[in-house]
């Protein structure tokens, strides 16, 4: 039986990526996502975007894949991207009951920064002066630059 885990979003960053080190020198970008749907409203007949919002993990990768470090630099809230990944149910104890909880993510396996921080409408009036970040990460060893 065939399977297949595989996802591929466009979308903005709901909040500044949060970055985690661990003890070992390896890197996690936590990154809140949202995607729209579309659906026609049954009681006006017009169409309307509903939001879906994802959370996405990018790790350093020691195989030279940097995405953490890259995200942390060029991602900002509001930053439009591409990503493809895979979805992980991630699993742990709760602190206070010791209750099993469960949250589905999206693990990053590559992501490309679309258009400039100076085009999103969520970007403060210091984040629209700066220059955009020209740069994807793709599951190679490097960053390649790219024309928007």
């Amino acid at each position: 039986m065939a399977n297949l885990n595989k996802v591929m979003l466009i979308g903005r960053l709901t909040r500044e990526p949060e970055i985690k080190e661990f003890s070992n020198g390896g890197k996690v970008a936590n990154i809140g996502f949202a995607v729209n749907n579309r659906r026609k409203n049954q009681k006006t007949g017009q169409w309307e975007e509903v939001p879906v919002w994802v959370d996405l993990k990018a790790f350093n990768r020691e195989t030279g894949r940097k995405m953490a470090d890259l995200i942390e630099k060029y991602l900002h809230k509001g930053s439009q991207a591409y990503v493809e990944g895979h979805l992980v149910l991630e699993e742990w104890s709760g602190k206070e009951d010791g209750k099993k909880q469960t949250k589905m993510v999206v693990y990053v396996d590559e992501i490309e920064f679309l258009g400039s921080r100076g085009d999103n409408s969520a970007a403060g009036p210091s984040e629209a002066a700066e220059p955009a970040a020209k740069a994807s990460v793709s599951g190679g060893d490097g960053i390649e630059e790219v024309p928007f």
